[in-house]
């Protein structure tokens, strides 16, 4: 009995749209004298700064503490060897804002209200809902892979015949650069915020079985 002959193909595909949504990280760092101040002021920031976003249309479900912490803030002194010198706390929040035209205004709302121990640590941009980006990635990577078999068996002088399996690799979402890089500005606003778009990409890994041109798997 003849050895079945196969052929396998890695199929890639992206599809791009406007994102509808922002997400946001922001840091909270106070500095004090003693760890329970540290603690306490870094908190009622914390507070206010979230209260500041929620007054901004942003979620309860779109608002997330993703890290604490509270160390000594250490000095080295020759005579005296490590010294305290205070305690930073510090926090970090995650907000999803939508969309992403109203980041400006709540950004700037957050950082007035946190002033000067506020730290904007970055935003992403994406989609409430990936399913239909990502079911375009996916239909895209499938006729990539089609194309490439087809094309490696007519050149090996085969067809191809029934498919044998199909490996669906993980989507991932990547941002295209911001088509304007924060270049505008306005005191009421905060710095422009350009959506640009974002594409989902996906791969699919599938095997087919390879027929002679008359039509026999062999």
């Amino acid at each position: 009995m003849a050895t079945m002959r196969t052929i396998t193909v890695t199929g890639e595909g992206t599809a791009e749209a406007v994102p509808d949504l922002l997400t946001l990280t922001l840091a909270v760092e106070v500095r004090r004298d003693s760890a329970a101040e540290a603690y306490d002021d870094a908190g009622q920031t914390a507070s206010a700064v979230t209260g500041a976003l929620r007054g901004h249309g942003v979620e309860d479900s779109g608002l997330r503490t993703s890290g604490l912490n509270l160390r000594a803030e250490l000095a080295w002194s020759e005579n005296h060897g490590q010294k305290i010198n205070g305690y930073t706390a510090a926090t970090t929040l995650v907000a999803r804002v939508s969309p992403p035209s109203a980041a400006p205004a709540a950004i700037s709302a957050a950082v007035a209200a946190g002033g000067d121990s506020v730290r904007i640590n970055g935003i992403e941009q994406g989609f409430r809902n990936s399913t239909a980006v990502a079911a375009e990635a996916q239909e895209a990577a499938w006729f990539d892979a089609e194309a490439k078999a087809a094309r490696f068996a007519a050149l090996s002088g085969a067809r191809l015949g029934q498919v044998l399996s199909i490996d669906q690799r993980p989507e991932h979402g990547s941002p295209v650069p911001l088509t304007a890089g924060f270049a505008r500005a306005a005191a009421s606003e905060g710095v422009a915020i350009e959506a640009g778009s974002v594409a989902i990409s996906a791969a699919v890994v599938v095997r087919w079985e390879l027929q002679s041109p008359d039509g026999d798997g062999d």
